[in-house]
């Protein structure tokens, strides 16, 4: 078979020039996408406090079908780059069209699952009496669209790992402009006031969608297939290896944002609205990292299939030195304008206080999440599922959740405001021998 021009570039062209050009695709369309967050946030905040806290309370359930697509997209996806690298490009199709119509039937169950429990998941998720009529109606909406918003990430996911993410940037790219222009129409033009931001967001994710399934479909592109359907145990077990630290990384956000909310609850609704600004501020300057992140993972793919492992550890040096570049500039501006940033979003001082602390050390704790997050792409990519599994499930899990339970216990709101920033400190403990040694081991195979 010959080699593609993808092949060639990933695997021989400049490791920073390969790196970048996967990257920055998705950094512009993981920003975008944070940012039409971040207005979606600031128009709810043009309505009241328990508005604003209520999109922070539907965030991990978001969080919960992003996981799902991020499940079947990244499981697929590390094992197409791998496939790709070793130039079986039918083992590629068919896992990609098996995982995108099994992402598909699963996120259907969970959105009927959701919908028929709606009212006692907006309660668990940590809804107070005044904030439950807004959780209710934000969710019951996004659960409707929760399998195209779940095989959106499957098709973005897969389009990266292929080397093509550019054409992946363009599909998100077209939902966000949507959304920024949606949003603001049905909220105050035609009076639909806060279900106007979740009909406009449940829109937009069809937007992406579609967009992203008719790229699918150009030259160059591995195309989505009914034909190449073909459920096997061979097939689950390597979606399983591949995506189960993308599912525990982000399915134990999930839990640990609804616990966090649970604890904030006692404090009231701007303690709550607070936290959840920071988490959403907070993930912008996160989306630069992981965009660079997701530019080194198929190029760490391709070069760990066609076993040139010394380009890997290359291609990790360099993905760091550009995170920890970006992140002392973004970071260092945020840090000054911490509480500027908190009342353009929402004008309340209260809000502004609970999350200037929380914002301020996060940022700090940025070039350990830096690390946590390289580490865990390149052992995820690589097929590492165990030390995968332990480094992702630390940062959002077996790390946070103790430490929501120790620090909000002996520091009250304090330990709840800096329990990020501690937990992503112990996650570089725990990442670095285990990204040291796979190192090692590569090393003795060059």
């Amino acid at each position: 078979m010959p080699k593609t021009d993808n092949f060639i570039f990933l695997t021989t062209g400049p490791i920073g020039k390969v790196i970048m050009t996967m990257a920055v695709p998705t950094i512009v369309s993981m920003l975008v996408s944070s940012i039409y967050n971040m207005v979606d946030s600031y128009y709810v905040g043009m309505l009241n406090t328990q508005a604003t806290a209520a999109v922070g309370l539907v965030f991990p359930v978001m969080s919960l079908i992003q996981a799902v697509g991020f499940f079947f997209g990244q499981g697929s996806g590390t094992y197409i780059s791998r496939e790709l690298g070793a130039m079986h490009q039918e083992n590629a199709e068919v896992m990609a069209s098996t995982s995108f119509f099994s992402s598909i039937l699963f996120s259907c169950l969970i959105g009927i699952a959701g919908l028929i429990f709606l009212d006692p998941i907006s309660r668990l998720i940590g809804s107070t009496p005044t904030i439950l009529p807004y959780t209710k109606t934000f969710l019951k909406v996004m659960l409707i669209a929760t399998p195209l918003y779940a095989g959106s990430f499957v098709l973005n996911n897969q389009l990266r790992f292929q080397g093509n993410a550019s054409r992946a940037m363009r599909g998100l790219l077209l939902g966000a402009v949507v959304n920024v222009v949606l949003v603001p129409v049905l909220m105050f033009a035609l009076g639909m006031g806060f279900l106007g931001m979740a009909v406009g967001t449940a829109i937009s994710e069809v937007v992406a969608f579609v967009a992203l399934l008719r790229l699918c479909s150009k030259a160059g592109n591995i195309r989505i297939s009914i034909r190449k359907f073909r459920p096997s145990k061979e097939v689950f077990l390597n979606i399983v290896g591949g995506g189960t630290p993308s599912l525990v990384r982000q399915g134990f956000a999930s839990v640990a944002v609804v616990l966090l909310n649970v604890f904030t609850r006692e404090y009231g609704d701007a303690a709550i609205a607070g936290l959840s600004l920071v988490g959403r501020i907070s993930f912008v300057l996160f989306a630069v990292m992981l965009g660079i992140g997701q530019g080194y993972q198929p190029f760490c793919g391709f070069n760990y299939g066609a076993r040139l492992y010394g380009r890997i550890r290359k291609g990790f040096a360099f993905a760091m030195k550009a995170s920890l570049l970006l992140l002392v500039i973004a970071g260092s501006l945020c840090f000054v304008f911490a509480p500027q940033i908190l009342w353009v979003m929402r004008p309340d001082p209260d809000v502004v206080k609970v999350g200037t602390l929380a914002f301020r050390c996060n940022i700090i704790a940025l070039p350990f999440v830096a690390f946590v997050t390289m580490s865990n792409m390149t052992l995820q990519t690589c097929g590492k599922t165990i030390p995968a599994n332990i480094v992702a499930s630390c940062r959002n899990g077996t790390v946070f959740i103790p430490a929501i339970f120790i620090l909000g216990s002996f520091l009250g709101l304090l330990g709840l405001q800096i329990c990020q920033a501690v937990t992503d400190f112990v996650s570089f403990l725990v990442a670095l021998p285990l990204i040291t040694r796979f190192f090692r081991s590569i090393s003795v195979r060059s």
